[in-house]
């Protein structure tokens, strides 16, 4: 905790980086040139989230990352402790770190495999005034299977949920045991979590361009990437260009739709993963799912589905179609189903639905295939 006040201090630029993975590391000080020269305002590189090519690493200043703090306790209703449950070398994690600095507090940490089990005794530990956690979808899912950590979360005053779509059985399931979860949207460009339940925090703006894609704007943007590329998605000042899709409302509230390369380009038509997902989630037979599309001769590509099954369910790929038509368009219906035992996953807990392309994109349309 010492550096982390020491780089809000401007003392020093630090790049985080996983403890447990020496090779990871060794990619990463290289790829964004540790020890090197770098601009003065500069206090963390922050590694991003692409699956391919060399690290980009967001340059962060000591601004952008208190102004991401206070407005997150701003919108929480104050100060508190907080729980570290994700690594501190993703930005998510590392923002604990920023904002218990900043809130002049320790956060609780808990061991990375995150047991459910020992959520009690965090939570505990924390104390008492305002206690909150940052998770992602997977580790809340994980937690709601068990009635102590439940009981335990259920006490904290917000759970913050980033890292991708959180499943509606899973947002129920939460509200229904009393945990006070918050959906964040925002990226290591935006020094994480910028837009709230889909309201931006205090001086961050949003925009939507024609095409659907979404911008950030406002105090905790980066200034740029270590390894800059073209085009340059902070070409404009003060903004960040997202590789994301979104609607806003008359009341300017945000609609994540999904990624742009993650859309399916079917016989002429696009379809949204994000949307396909949500409504196979309604099944009462899918406990898990993800959308992405392979190869086709005729389609260009066709919709494929991997899902993880309720146990002692069977699917069909006919009752697939046929529960996504009943809701969107017959076009965005799975012409191909894989039953998998769990979704490949990077990162913090994002589906890899480039490992799901690779894995089944030579399958051709059937039935629910078990791997």
């Amino acid at each position: 905790m010492t550096v982390i006040g020491d780089m809000l201090r401007g003392r020093v630029s630090v790049l985080p980086v996983p403890a447990g993975s020496a090779e990871e590391t060794s990619q990463l000080t290289t790829a964004l040139r540790a020890g090197q020269s770098i601009d003065d305002d500069v206090a963390v590189v922050l590694s991003t989230s692409g699956t391919t090519g060399t690290p980009k690493g967001a340059l962060l200043s000591a601004a952008a990352l208190m102004a991401s703090a206070e407005a997150t306790h701003n919108r929480l209703g104050g100060t508190g402790r907080w729980l570290l449950a994700l690594p501190g070398y993703h930005v998510a994690g590392f923002q604990v770190l920023v904002r218990s600095v900043v809130a002049g507090t320790h956060p609780v940490a808990i061991a990375a495999a995150f047991e459910p089990a020992e959520l009690s005794a965090a939570v505990a530990e924390l104390g008492s005034g305002r206690r909150y956690a940052s998770l992602v979808a997977a580790q809340l899912d994980k937690a709601l299977r068990d009635p102590q950590a439940t009981r335990a979360l259920a006490e904290l005053d917000a759970v913050l949920v980033g890292g991708g779509p959180m499943p509606a059985a899973v947002a129920e399931k939460a509200s229904a045991a009393g945990v006070s979860v918050v959906r964040t949207y925002g990226m290591s460009e935006t020094a994480g979590g910028c837009v709230y339940d889909g309201v931006p925090l205090d001086g961050v703006e949003v925009k939507v361009a024609d095409d659907g894609r979404i911008s950030l704007g406002g105090p905790t943007v980066a200034s740029g990437y270590r390894n800059p590329v073209e085009p340059d998605p902070f070409a404009e000042r003060g903004w960040f260009r997202t590789d994301d899709l979104g609607t806003l409302d008359g009341a300017g509230v945000l609609t994540v739709l999904g990624r742009v390369d993650d859309a399916i380009s079917t016989g002429g038509l696009t379809v949204l993963p994000g949307l396909v997902e949500a409504a196979l989630a309604t099944h009462p037979a899918v406990a898990e799912c993800a959308v992405f599309g392979v190869p086709d001769e005729r389609l260009g590509q066709r919709v494929a589905a991997a899902v993880v099954v309720e146990p002692g369910s069977t699917i069909t790929l006919a009752q697939l179609r046929s529960h996504v038509s009943g809701s969107l368009p017959p076009t965005a219906a799975p012409r191909q189903v894989h039953v998998v035992d769990a979704l490949p996953r990077r990162g913090i807990g994002k589906v890899d639905r480039r490992e799901l392309g690779r894995l089944f994109g030579a399958h051709e349309p059937h039935e629910p295939h078990e791997p």
